[in-house]
């Protein structure tokens, strides 16, 4: 089986071979194909993803393409995982926004509306050539804002398409080390949207043990993605929520912190990924793979330690030195991709945190729309968790990001700044037409204009 990687120059696809080098057999991957338009850093990120095999003495054949037809011709998965403008977007995206005073984060933020606008586009053509190409394939988007831009999809008829996020694995992940329990053994329930989720029920070996933890304050501390919130507020929503709430939770905390810090995260992982193809294209690859293999890795410690530092004023954690630094292995998109891949092989399943549409999963929203909930993946399919009911604070706010984001898609279907205006002016973050008008034409100007 073969396995393609649309926008395979991406960072993160190193360690995406890294976890597949230990289930490839098991799931009857033999070929992965990187396409990505960014030449120069293809080649580099191919020769770390080679090396990475070698060094593992796995037979896995990585590779990459300039042609996309020949990427994705065949393929029986692929993976999607682009950002149309490059890194530099991400920075202009959030500094719009942050001049007009409004969050610019670039999935749950104004930021993601111009990333979305700029996006949706592109991913639309690629799915026309893996229709024509790769008619039975998968297509697992990781492409942010990825909820947003899977509805976009799902909704001009591919069907065959799942959004995925490595943020609800990685806090189970956490929880898991936390609890000292393997993640087999635990079972995390979430409900909501992409980056705008929660958690109703933990259940270690099917004892729920969420309102013990909701209590345990040195619990909540402890695990990255809940630190960055007030005790006291989870406790009085009795749910554990998705890191990216913390945009909603603490507006006012979020904002400053950015202000005082000088830049988005954006300007920090452009300024990191700037440093680390600079070094890494004055190296040797071929001479010295390993050191080359070690630049990379001291570099993504750099993006991981920062992640939502900025924001919450949190502590950035200690680095390691070059050469002490191993490939994480699975973690991330890698990993939720490689879980449903095995879950839709097995009849046993798995559950997995997905992006599908709702059929009827949460009450209230139309079955098409987008929702990211626990899902049961196995040869069966992929069926989402029914709720009975839902915390109406929450309901509210799914149904207006809801509505954002089928009002983003309704203007890229008909390039109309006018709906543009609608969907930005609803949004919570925003609630406002005049900062929605005046985010709309900063962000077509910046763009030479985002609807042509």
């Amino acid at each position: 089986m073969k396995i393609a990687v649309i926008g395979g120059a991406g960072v993160r696809t190193v360690i995406f071979i890294n976890g597949l080098l230990k289930r490839y057999k098991k799931l009857s991957i033999d070929e992965v194909v990187l396409y990505d338009i960014q030449e120069e850093k293809q080649k580099i990120i191919e020769k770390l993803c080679q090396h990475v095999v070698k060094r593992n003495k796995e037979e896995l054949r990585v590779r990459a393409v300039s042609n996309p037809v020949e990427a994705v011709r065949g393929a029986d998965y692929i993976v999607t995982t682009l950002r149309v403008g490059g890194d530099h977007s991400r920075v202009i995206d959030e500094k719009v926004a942050l001049d007009l005073g409004v969050i610019g984060q670039e999935t749950t933020g104004a930021g993601g509306f111009s990333m979305a606008v700029r996006t949706i586009p592109v991913l639309l053509d690629y799915c026309e050539m893996i229709k024509k190409y790769a008619p039975k394939a998968w297509i697992f988007n990781f492409t942010n804002p990825s909820g947003l831009v899977t509805q976009a999809l799902l909704g001009a008829g591919y069907k065959k398409i799942i959004g995925i996020c490595d943020a609800p694995s990685s806090t189970k992940y956490r929880m898991a080390d936390k609890l000292h329990v393997s993640e087999d053994d635990l079972y995390v329930e979430f409900f909501g949207l992409n980056h705008l989720s929660w958690i109703d029920s933990v259940r270690v070996k099917e004892e729920e043990v969420l309102p013990d933890l909701l209590r345990d304050d040195e619990f909540l501390k402890s695990i990255q993605e809940f630190s960055m919130f007030d005790p006291e507020l989870l406790r009085q929503i009795g749910l554990l929520p998705n890191e990216y709430l913390y945009y909603y939770y603490h507006r006012e905390r979020a904002l400053e912190n950015i202000e005082k810090a000088g830049a988005a995260r954006g300007k920090v992982i452009e300024n990191v990924n700037l440093k680390m193809m600079g070094e890494l294209k004055s190296m040797d690859i071929d001479a010295d793979p390993e050191g080359a293999l070690q630049t990379f890795l001291y570099y993504m410690q750099i993006r991981e330690n920062s992640y939502m530092s900025i924001e919450s004023g949190l502590k950035e954690r200690p680095l390691l030195e070059k050469g002490q630094l191993e490939v994480p292995d699975g973690m991330g998109y890698a990993g939720v991709m490689l879980d449903c891949i095995e879950g839709l092989q097995s009849e046993k399943g798995k559950d997995l945190v997905l992006s599908v549409e709702n059929q009827g999963s949460i009450p209230g929203l139309l079955d098409s729309d987008v929702v990211e909930v626990t899902c049961h993946v196995s040869k069966m399919g992929i069926q989402p968790v029914s709720f009975d009911e839902i915390p109406e604070h929450c309901y509210l706010l799914i149904r207006l990001i809801k509505m954002y984001e089928k009002l983003t898609v309704l203007a890229v279907e008909n390039k109309s700044k006018e709906i543009a205006i609608q969907a930005l002016m609803v949004h919570p973050l925003v609630n406002s037409y005049s900062i929605a008008k005046w985010l709309g034409e900063k962000y077509d100007k910046a763009y030479d204009g985002i609807f042509k």
